[in-house]
């Protein structure tokens, strides 16, 4: 059963080889379970960041936290995955998006396939990956045969349904899609509601994935209107009233946050949490209480 609390982080800011390995070595000191790469442009590449990372680490996971699925072709994605799973002795946690930002197709000259069709190439892309592990004679290899864990990352119904039947991850990203315009935070019910769905859809794998939460800021009780602002810059359709009550907007002591984290826990049943780069620090002290 799955019932221990792991945390991760992302990296996402480019800069010299010197600076990404002594950060990634950082946080595999301070107790981070999991260290992943986003896949945006204008920051680090995911491969070639969490290729440098394997080398530069011993035991923390490294993951896509996720990949904009629709940018890949599924055959030349697998020979990646395999290879960085390979290189990395089988530390490689594997996310997968259905991609969001508009922006980000218009900026790479792809064309922003409808919702539903970029759900069906997410779905497409892990049975490609699922059937090329399964022979043999495949190469590169992927460390174990079914290939890395793999985690999907959404909110919408039929996403959620491919995610309750492959993934070993379901994260939930604590943003709400309205019909129209930008994104908003989730309430903490809105949460609890995608929470119950999935976990209704997952039957007997139930006890075996694990929920997962993008946390979008951490600070103290005296940093809080600074908190909400960098909320605010980060996801400009995020609304006050709603970062107040966010589950993935974290304010307080350590001990007061770790209390939200257990409570997040009890309510949501999420126990996977990751932290964005800038809180790597300030996130620290309640690791420390929760491990």
């Amino acid at each position: 059963m799955v019932n221990e609390f792991r945390f991760g982080i992302t990296l996402a800011m480019p800069g010299s080889h010197a600076d990404w390995v002594e950060k990634v070595r950082r946080a595999e000191s301070l107790g981070y379970d999991v260290l992943s790469v986003p896949d945006h442009l204008g920051l680090a590449a995911p491969f070639p960041a969490l290729s440098l990372a394997a080398e530069a680490t011993e035991r923390i996971t490294l993951g896509t936290y996720v990949l904009n699925t629709p940018f890949y072709n599924p055959v030349l994605l697998a020979r990646d995955v395999a290879a960085l799973d390979q290189f990395s002795g089988g530390r490689l946690e594997l996310g997968l998006g259905a991609g969001y930002v508009r922006a980000e197709f218009e900026a790479a000259g792809i064309p922003m396939p409808s919702p539903g069709a970029r759900v069906a190439h997410l779905e497409q892309t892990v049975l490609t990956m699922r059937k090329l592990y399964s022979d043999p004679d495949y190469q590169p290899a992927p460390v174990r045969p079914e290939g890395p864990s793999l985690m999907i990352a959404g909110s919408g119904n039929r996403l959620l349904g491919i995610a309750a039947q492959h993934a070993d991850v379901i994260a939930l990203p604590g943003a709400a899609l309205p019909k129209s315009g930008p994104p908003n935070a989730m309430t903490p019910d809105e949460l609890a509601e995608r929470a119950d769905y999935v976990r209704g859809l997952l039957g007997d794998r139930r006890d075996r994935v694990e929920l997962n939460l993008l946390v979008w800021a951490v600070g103290t009780a005296a940093e809080r209107d600074a908190v909400h602002e960098r909320v605010r810059a980060f996801q400009p359709g995020f609304t006050d009233d709603r970062i107040r009550t966010a589950p993935g907007v974290l304010v307080g002591t350590p001990r007061e946050i770790a209390d939200r984290v257990r409570e997040c826990r009890d309510r949501y049943g999420v126990t996977y949490f990751t932290m964005m780069e800038r809180d790597m620090e300030s996130f620290a002290p309640v690791l420390e209480l929760l491990k």
